[in-house]
């Protein structure tokens, strides 16, 4: 896991590749690499070491030909399979996965990104034709920005580190009113910031001679509709169970410490329990949950459960309303772009943790929802993307005329001949996964740690949407595949604790502990620059409903208090 800056381009020394470095130092604090191809290209890369900690395993790093150069971003977890199947044809130097990641790419060229399985953000530069190439995961684990200006390429892990380049910080004004109107954080493709783009995932990107080119790689649906149609459900229980074991034994790979980010719902179970049937001394990992002292919403006694059948030591971390003040500004500043809030930054105490303890690798159960069918929604169909309310959480009443009618309402495909399937498809790559991922990518990130998400193991993900609804649904609950498959290593009581969306007292802090905060922060915005995207009599009115008690959802203030963060403050 680390950081990658690049600028492509004949003038790519009027860039300031070192403050881009400088910028995404938490990203990799181990080491700081740059290479200059003079007159065309400057890579850079923030190394933090989890496979093979030497020295040779630094970034930038070139073949033994010196003619390609890749930086990298992630874990390729089938790197020792892949390096046995090259063994023959690389003379390797190293025991690093990166090194395996290039070497599979001079030989198989793009046709290779069908073969990893990891998370990845990489951009490789060959020094003979002049050409870049650059590819993103399947499910956009690991981040890829760029900016194509005047005539050249400029790439990066964070999009603060494009602006450290010198590229004006202008909104996207289109973005941000979708933001307001209908909680949109963008399609795939997009930034909350003007002329910054993502690539998307599963997509590869090349530059060269200043022309760029942008291609899907992977095929969702396709890679679905060739999976083995089965139809007996013990067999599907004993192929998901399999593949399970596998994606998380892949994922206990490194050379460091390695921790759990633990809930007190069934897939922190699921994740210790599989763990538990096949790695050694697991109970000397250490697991990692987050309190608030407010029995309403805390997951604690539910987790200490699950930890008791482990015996793993427990690291309870306690968020407290006096910490959001500051602790909501920094992973404001990490984030770039507005992100999920209080829970967010409960989140983040995880890694902060963990950072203190020596962990640099946690392991954690997003994904499953997602594939399982597991949000009340999926089940009712409605169409929503928000789990346990029944108000609409946005106030676009707030906003001024002209800036609602900027904002577009995003329609998304629909694949499958099956309406869950399509809401499925939707959250995984659309809103739900590609927003948690870059919330907690930032914040794992910012305290230099990695994180893993086994249940987002490309091959769970394809074989759980190839399955029958009635495998997944039963009873009014989603994710039944998982409870049966693990129904043998979990107590009954967590297979079936129902899901809780609400993490923390955010609705109840943001109109009592913290409204002095808040109304600091709706202050600023009306004595802003952007004062006039807003309605201020409407906005006040809001205020002043939530603190009379109309606070169901917290949304709507908190995107207030997150947009004067990253926008006023």
């Amino acid at each position: 896991m680390c950081g990658v800056v690049g600028v492509i381009g004949e003038d790519h020394h009027q860039y300031r590749i070192d403050d881009m470095l400088r910028s995404q130092h938490h990203r990799g604090p181990d080491f700081t690499g740059t290479y200059f191809d003079s007159g065309f290209a400057a890579l850079g890369h923030n190394r933090l070491s989890i496979i093979d900690l030497t020295s040779n395993a630094n970034q930038p790093f070139q073949d033994t030909s010196g003619r390609f150069t890749i930086v990298f971003n992630g874990e390729i977890y089938n790197y020792l399979e892949l390096k046995d199947r090259l063994k023959d044809d690389y003379n390797f130097q190293t025991s690093s996965d990166t090194e395996v990641l290039l070497a599979v790419f001079i030989k198989y060229g793009k046709a290779c990104l069908s073969m990893l399985n990891g998370m990845f953000a990489f951009a490789i530069w060959d020094s003979l034709k002049k050409e870049l190439f650059a590819a993103r995961d399947r499910f956009g684990i690991k981040p890829f920005y760029y900016i194509k200006y005047n005539k050249t390429l400029i790439f990066s892990s964070e999009i603060k580190a494009i602006h450290e380049a010198g590229i004006k910080k202008n909104p996207n004004e289109q973005v941000w009113s979708g933001y307001f109107v209908n909680g949109s954080y963008g399609l795939p493709n997009e930034t909350f910031w003007e002329g910054i783009h993502q690539l998307p995932a599963g997509h590869f990107l090349e530059y060269a001679h200043g022309i760029l080119k942008i291609e899907q790689w992977y095929d969702f649906v396709k890679a679905v509709h060739h999976q083995p149609k089965i139809k007996d459900y013990q067999e599907a229980k004993a192929v998901y169970l399999k593949l399970l074991i596998d994606s998380v034994n892949l994922r206990f790979r490194a050379d460091v410490p390695i921790g759990f980010n633990v809930s007190g719902g069934l897939d922190s179970s699921a994740l210790l329990a599989l763990a538990n049937i096949s790695q050694p001394d697991i109970s000397k990992i250490q697991a990692f949950t987050f309190y608030t002292n407010n029995k309403n919403y805390d997951e604690l006694p539910w987790v200490e459960q699950i930890i008791a059948a482990y015996k793993n030591p427990l690291n309870k971390v306690l968020l407290q309303p006096h910490e959001v003040t500051s602790l909501s500004k920094e992973i404001s500043d990490i984030q770039d772009e507005p992100f999920g809030g209080i829970p967010t930054l409960a989140y983040s105490k995880l890694f902060a943790s963990a950072s203190n303890k020596g962990i640099k690798v946690l392991l954690d159960g997003q994904g499953m929802d997602e594939q399982l069918a597991g949000y009340d929604y999926y089940r009712n169909t409605s169409g929503s993307n928000i789990q346990g309310v029944k108000k609409s959480p946005f106030r676009a009443n707030m906003l001024h005329e002209s800036f609602v009618e900027l904002s577009k309402c995003n329609t998304y495909p629909k694949p499958f001949n099956s309406s869950v399937k399509n809401l499925q498809y939707r959250d995984l790559f659309y809103t739900k996964i590609p927003r948690a991922l870059r919330f907690n990518d930032r914040v794992s990130m910012a305290y230099s740690t990695e994180l893993r998400v086994p249940f987002l193991d490309y091959r769970l993900v394809e074989f759980a949407f190839s399955l029958p609804k009635e495998f997944k649904l039963k009873n009014n609950q989603g994710k039944q595949l998982l409870r049966d498959v693990i129904s043998k290593y979990v107590d009954s009581n967590v297979t079936y604790t129902p899901k809780r969306p609400l993490q923390t007292p955010q609705r109840e802090w943001l109109g009592d502990d913290l409204k002095e905060f808040v109304q600091e922060h709706i202050n600023s915005i009306k004595s802003s620059e952007y004062k006039h995207w807003f309605n201020e009599k409407e906005l006040d009115l809001e205020w002043s409903r939530y603190l009379s008690g109309d606070n169901q959802s917290s949304f709507h203030i908190w995107q207030l208090v997150n947009f004067s963060l990253l926008m006023v403050s």
